[in-house]
């Protein structure tokens, strides 16, 4: 029976591929703050070994015997008071994960970053794994800590760690306790409350495929290299046309224009300083709304066999796992993706 570690495993990303290594047969073993909301592993036979990824110890206690290591877990927040916070869990912690995995001899270590660190060409093409970009390219401290993140993955793996890098899009299904800012989406289009929308654009996934994604990478990726974990590009008011006719819900008529937008979350976030509470719409996804993050996944589908369910599958599954759970009153019109 394979050993292996998943850190992040109460997240979205993580309970899910939790849920796959299970469904294959693996000892999994999760890596847990003392306290945190565990929820998303409900129903799991898992190993927890609380600790923090500012706490090397506690990440070495973590990995210890682990065959593969899949490093997860990350400080997502489009806001906070504290910036630096996020570059101290998505980078130091990076480095004391994948350190402490390579101290315990994992054969396989897949690192999850983020499509947010790829270039987006200029032309209106997808982006891809290789197209250029730099640090300066970066908007907001988030997408910024997980570039140098994945920076230092990368110097692992020339350094001969067996580290393969995976960049997930925009995950969309069940298990999303939190929510993630595209599973809140969902939940406010539930609600009526998505009256308006951006001319912006995602790559949306569904999160088992996502989760299957990280699996492949550590079976068949090639170590040093990058993978997007993603499957179709659709514009805000396409999800939203989606969501319409699984749902009966309308989708929302009008298109708020960017600088009103930005105005609007500049605002928040101005209170936001004030009081330390996050605003509803932080500047910076305002920010990246500004860019369509469309981006092509025939590397992972060719290299590694990455799934591709259909996008009302996975918004299909996203409505019922969160009507189910009472997140939003169950739609009348709602119909089978």
């Amino acid at each position: 029976m394979r050993r292996s570690l998943v850190t992040g495993g109460t997240g979205f990303v993580g309970a899910n591929l939790v849920r796959e290594l299970l469904a294959d047969g693996d000892r999994v073993r999760v890596l847990a703050r003392a306290g945190g909301d565990r929820r998303a592993l409900e129903g799991c036979d898992v190993e927890i070994v609380e600790g923090d990824l500012l706490d090397p110890a506690s990440v070495r206690r973590a990995a210890a015997g682990m065959e593969r290591v899949y490093h997860v877990a990350a400080d997502y927040r489009l806001w906070a008071p504290d910036p630096s916070a996020l570059f101290r869990a998505n980078v130091d912690g990076t480095r004391h994960v994948l350190e402490a995995a390579v101290q315990a001899g994992a054969s396989r270590i897949v690192y999850t970053s983020t499509v947010g660190v790829l270039g987006i060409p200029k032309d209106g093409r997808p982006g891809d794994e290789t197209t250029p970009v730099s640090l300066a390219d970066m908007v907001g401290p988030y997408k910024a800590s997980k570039f140098v993140a994945e920076e230092v993955a990368r110097e692992l793996a020339a350094r001969g760690a067996p580290v393969v890098i995976v960049n997930p899009s925009a995950p969309i299904g069940p298990w999303d306790v939190k929510p993630t800012p595209t599973g809140q989406m969902v939940v406010d289009f539930l609600r009526r409350k998505m009256v308006a929308s951006l001319d912006t654009g995602l790559n949306i996934a569904h999160v088992r495929d996502v989760a299957r994604g990280h699996i492949l990478a550590a079976e068949r990726g090639r170590i040093g290299d990058r993978y997007v974990l993603g499957h179709v590009n659709l514009t805000l008011l396409e999800i939203f046309r989606a969501l319409a006719r699984l749902t009966g819900l309308p989708a929302p008529r009008f298109r708020v224009p960017y600088s009103v937008a930005w105005l609007a979350a500049a605002g928040m976030e101005g209170v936001a300083r004030l009081t330390g509470r996050a605003p509803a719409v932080p500047l910076t996804a305002v920010r990246m709304a500004r860019k369509r993050m469309f981006f092509s996944v025939d590397k992972a589908v060719s290299e590694l066999g990455l799934p591709q369910t259909p996008a009302d599958r996975a918004l299909g599954d996203a409505v019922d796992w969160f009507v189910a759970r009472g997140y939003a009153a169950p739609p009348q019109g709602r119909r089978a993706a």
